[in-house]
């Protein structure tokens, strides 16, 4: 699976992605994208988008696109890694064009 970080997701948490391709916002040089430009760069090159702004589905109509939206409940790494397994699970449930928020 191909997985775009969005700017504020903790890059720890790409060590236990390993069975995926992940690549970063920042990475890419797509840092200073707005969420609309940057669901169409990631669109077709990326299944899912990981990120923890909650507000995106009210700013974004996820409508007709392949590209999958997982919200993380906090940036912070130290108490997402205790979820690593749930957030796994969730990347490997979660199908095109939907928009899954982890909770905290």
């Amino acid at each position: 699976m191909r997985i775009l970080f969005d700017q504020c997701t903790p890059v720890p948490l790409k060590q236990h992605l390993s069975e995926h391709q992940v690549e970063t916002a920042y990475e890419l040089g797509w840092s200073r994208l707005t969420n609309g430009e940057l669901l169409a760069a990631a669109e077709g090159r990326f299944d899912v988008l990981v990120t923890t702004d909650r507000n995106l589905r009210y700013q974004q109509s996820l409508s007709g696109r392949k590209l999958a939206v997982l919200v993380l409940p906090t940036t912070s790494w130290p108490k997402l890694r205790g979820q690593v397994q749930n957030i796994a699970s969730s990347l490997a449930s979660v199908k095109p064009g939907e928009y899954l928020e982890l909770a905290g």
